[in-house]
């Protein structure tokens, strides 16, 4: 018997059970959902830190923030689980008048975008907000206090349940090896280990993996895999569970708490030649660590624990902006990806955006034409650079 589908999503993370919940919600029927992984969470989703802002340096960041945060609001009644959202905040320190008019520029872009909640504390304030950082050479900062963390998973989890609720179906362990199109570049199935699946559309989302699932089709997803390393400390309660995610513009370390660990991040240049890696540096390790002692003194008794410490794949595009939309040239391969870091918490904006495409033909709730996956041949690619 012929295998078919209606729609055929590739990568079963938070953002294919986005997808595949809000096309179900939608009316789509016989939607599946293909993973080749073991199981949920066992992808990019299992190892995000689960940050969640509004503080962008572009327009469409700032409105994807707001409406995954309408989104996460009612996420419990919507799906039945609690996404484990908690405002404690972004602060974002300056140390160098550069810095400082960066986040200038970048708030400036947020009060446009409709997002007027981001203050500028002085230094009285600042003290308030994170005390155990040193702050004697911070120029300026700003604020969100709405921003935040979220749970990963937990946000999977209630897409995932709530789309198996409407009929969607989830296949773990199967890998699609090919993508067949016809003359006129639609898209007429994918190919598996066991089968292939006739289908009406199929949607890329397959993270970091993107690209290749691209190549398999032929054509371009401008999408490359970058590692992003976690150091986390041993439990410790030197630092208070709600202390705000604390970033330094100048090399975007940061450091927040989750779990009773002290999780600290510091952006790296990716690995030549190992495009997945997703070994932890030593010593990157010792890096992040003596920044993190010297931003927070607190730290300084406080050692990591080099098991706790892991690493993922940020999906990364030419300007770090997402891909959403057909592909160029197969109208019905549809394009979620390149969210640069920014995938768990706009998971839930994306998700409803592709199936208001997918259904209604057109996005309704945003304008996302600066998302759209023909920018680059079209050379209209976004030129400002985002905060992180």
């Amino acid at each position: 018997m012929r295998d078919t589908a209606d729609v055929v999503i590739v990568g079963g993370g938070v953002m294919g059970a986005s997808v595949a919940y809000h096309l179900a919600a939608r009316g789509r029927r016989d939607v599946r959902v293909l993973d080749r992984g073991t199981g949920p969470g066992a992808g990019s989703t299992g190892v995000a830190t689960g940050g969640f802002r509004t503080q962008f340096a572009t327009a469409i960041h700032v409105r994807l923030s707001l409406l995954a945060r309408e989104k996460l609001l009612r996420f419990k009644d919507e799906t039945g689980v609690d996404p484990g959202y908690v405002p404690a905040g972004y602060l974002w320190l300056a140390t160098t008048e550069a810095e400082l008019e960066t986040l200038r520029t970048a708030q400036r872009a947020q009060r446009a975008a409709g997002l007027d909640e981001v203050t500028a504390p002085d230094a009285a304030t600042l003290a308030t907000l994170n005390p155990a950082a040193t702050l004697d050479d911070v120029l300026g900062a700003a604020f969100g206090p709405r921003d935040g963390f979220v749970r990963p998973l937990r946000i999977l989890e209630g897409y995932r349940a709530a789309a198996e609720r409407l009929g969607v179906r989830f296949e773990w362990g199967r890998e699609v090896t090919g993508v067949t199109r016809d003359g006129t570049g639609r898209v007429r199935g994918v190919d598996t280990a066991t089968g292939s699946i006739a289908c009406g559309d199929v949607v890329n989302a397959a993270g970091a993996w993107a690209g290749a699932l691209g190549a398999l089709a032929g054509v371009p997803v401008e999408v490359t895999p970058l590692r992003r390393m976690v150091a986390a400390t041993v439990p410790t309660d030197v630092l208070p569970e709600r202390m705000p995610m604390t970033i330094w513009v100048g090399n975007g370390f940061h450091l927040r708490v989750r779990d009773g660990r002290v999780l600290l991040l510091m952006p790296v240049p990716g690995v030549p030649g190992r495009p997945y890696d997703t070994r932890v540096d030593d010593a990157w390790l010792e890096r992040v660590l003596a920044e993190a002692r010297r931003r927070v003194p607190a730290l300084a008794g406080v050692p990591l624990d080099r098991a706790a410490c892991h690493a993922g794949l940020y999906e990364m595009t030419p300007d770090r902006h997402a891909l959403l939309g057909p592909a160029v040239g197969a109208p019905n391969l549809w394009l979620v990806n390149g969210s640069c870091g920014h995938g768990v918490m706009h998971s839930p904006a994306l998700g409803q955006l592709l199936a208001e495409m997918m259904c209604d033909g057109a996005a309704r709730s945003l304008d996302v034409a600066a998302l759209r996956p023909s920018r680059f041949v079209e050379a209209d690619a976004c030129a400002t650079p985002e905060l992180l």
